[in-house]
């Protein structure tokens, strides 16, 4: 990826697409195209053509789609299935045909079977049943994935697929319904500070294990591996270190600065488990994170809030 060739970032304003913006220009892509939701719907199909057709970029990351947590994913379950499927469709399809060199697909962990192993090796997708919350979600990120491999199978082209695990940072969406986890926490602990509030409350037993990553770090390893990575496989991105949910609010809590009462609502779903990634196809690349949860925390609250 050279630094004059022509980058596309689907999704440049969202969170995940945002982060990819400030790495990109840090190491000196300025090449860089960008639209809008209201210049572009990539959910329409013509619109994507079009676009495509005219701009011709050399590489694309793909970080476009309807996001949110679990209740938001099993709440809006056809918006999310049928947003994320089209953005998919198009983005990979039109790259294929506009001869882009190489795309990289953003997936999500939540594609993993309920019942995996305490790893999440790469080999285990669509090998058991998805967790029925964040089924439509999952379904719409599997399509990507697999959509990338047969492009690559028949076509001959080059398209990549990343799956990160649990993302935080700066321009993260707060509300307590609707989020990922760490910025619902970090939304609750905030709001019963400023509402003078005795107690947060926290759903789950808290003993659900999470990987969690920086989103600047994931920008970062998606760039290195769009540059670097000379296979197509599917790749997880972790930091390799995993807190309990309890142990995440409790450090929330800290340095949000909330000195009430922490209350586990155990009626209330935990999800799966325990969501551990395994790494080990990353590592021999070479690429390692470098915000620890803790420092990802206070960066994120002092940009955000």
């Amino acid at each position: 990826m050279e630094k004059n060739e022509k980058i596309y970032v689907a999704g440049h304003t969202g969170f995940i697409g945002s982060a990819i913006m400030r790495k990109l220009e840090v190491q000196g892509y300025h090449n860089v195209i960008t639209r809008t939701h209201a210049e572009l719907d990539l959910t329409n199909q013509k619109q994507a053509a079009e676009f495509f057709d005219k701009e011709r970029p050399n590489y694309v990351f793909n970080a476009a789609g309807r996001v949110g947590g679990r209740y938001a994913n099993d709440t809006y379950r056809g918006e999310f299935l049928y947003e994320n499927v089209m953005i998919a469709t198009n983005v990979i399809h039109f790259s294929h045909i506009n001869e882009v060199k190489r795309l990289m697909f953003v997936g999500a962990a939540s594609i993993y079977p309920r019942q995996s192993l305490k790893l999440m090796r790469e080999e285990n997708i669509l090998t058991g049943a998805l967790d029925p919350t964040e089924e439509p979600a999952s379904i719409a990120n599997i399509t990507g994935l697999k959509l990338c491999e047969s492009y690559n199978q028949q076509y001959g082209d080059d398209f990549l697929a990343v799956i990160p695990t649990c993302l935080y940072g700066p321009r993260q969406h707060y509300d307590p319904l609707n989020s990922l986890v760490v910025p619902a926490l970090i939304y609750k602990f905030h709001l019963a500070n400023i509402e003078r509030r005795e107690k947060v409350i926290v759903w789950g037993t808290g003993r659900a294990q999470r990987d969690f990553l920086y989103v600047d770090d994931f920008a970062d390893s998606m760039i290195f591996l769009m540059r670097d990575y000379l296979g197509s496989d599917v790749l997880n991105i972790g930091s390799g270190e995993t807190l309990s949910i309890i142990e995440a609010a409790s450090l929330i809590k800290e340095l949000v600065g909330f000195e009430g009462e922490v209350i586990l609502d155990d009626s209330k779903p935990d999800g799966v488990l325990i969501k551990m990634p395994d790494l080990s196809k990353l590592r021999k690349l070479g690429w390692t994170p470098k915000v620890k949860f803790r420092e990802g925390i206070q960066k994120t609250y002092e940009a955000d809030l």
